[in-house]
């Protein structure tokens, strides 16, 4: 099927959200899904729709570390963009792809998603969906994306590669997907969030794909060309 395939250079996390509020808002007018890829030109993170960061996050020393925050037009909770690649797919609600009931929107991108990493690793082993969600030892677990596996979300020997949030209108869907690359930094992690139990749970659940920083740029950029293939065969 044919795509739009979006890449944009790296910009403020505001303007990554905005822009795909926009794309969602106009989807009526799209006769293609779409793939946006995007980067993020400083240390971000992003934040569900109905959350409250000052409630969970130490934003005082978040703007002490130049960490940008932006609120997503989907759900879900806190996504640190230091250690991911982060996209988003847009489907409009014309496409033979499109269905009403979200967890069947949430199996469609992330059995791409598993494909991909699988290719990405080059491994044998079977890598799953999250068949229902996870219990939790803390409540705040919840509005962490990567401190907790939800239904769908795709994981590796026990733990959490990659996550979403979705928002569903009648024109359309937005899924605004994240897969974990690499280890997140506990210092930084340790000043920004203030619940050591939510900071042990994100170690303890994430799969990072990469075990270095000199690996990430060149990780994103196949991980990109994967997403890009292996979506545009739907």
């Amino acid at each position: 099927m044919a795509w739009n395939i979006l890449e944009t250079k790296a910009t403020s996390a505001d303007a990554n959200m905005q822009l795909d509020a926009q794309l969602l808002e106009n989807l009526q007018s799209q006769e293609k899904p779409i793939l946006h890829l995007y980067e993020w030109e400083r240390t971000s993170a992003t934040f569900g729709y109905f959350v409250k960061p000052e409630e969970l996050l130490d934003l005082t020393e978040a703007e002490k570390r130049g960490l940008d925050l932006a609120r997503r037009p989907t759900g879900g909770g806190v996504v640190f963009h230091l250690w991911d690649l982060a996209f988003s797919v847009l489907v409009p609600a014309k496409s033979s792809l499109f269905s009403t009931n979200t967890l069947d929107n949430y199996n469609l991108v992330n059995q791409v998603v598993k494909d991909v990493v699988k290719e990405f690793m080059g491994i044998q082993e079977e890598i799953g969906l999250t068949p229902d969600d996870a219990p939790f030892q803390d409540p705040t677990c919840t509005h962490f994306c990567m401190a907790r596996p939800t239904k769908y979300d795709v994981m590796l020997r026990g733990k959490k590669i990659a996550g979403a949030a979705q928002r569903k209108t009648k024109d359309g869907f937005l899924h605004q997907g994240t897969i974990a690359l690499i280890a997140p930094d506990q210092e930084l992690l340790q000043a920004v969030l203030p619940s050591a139990a939510v900071r042990e749970a994100m170690m303890q659940t994430t799969f990072p794909l990469l075990s270095s920083m000199e690996e990430l740029q060149q990780g994103r950029r196949e991980l990109c060309e994967n997403l890009k293939r292996h979506f545009t065969k739907l």
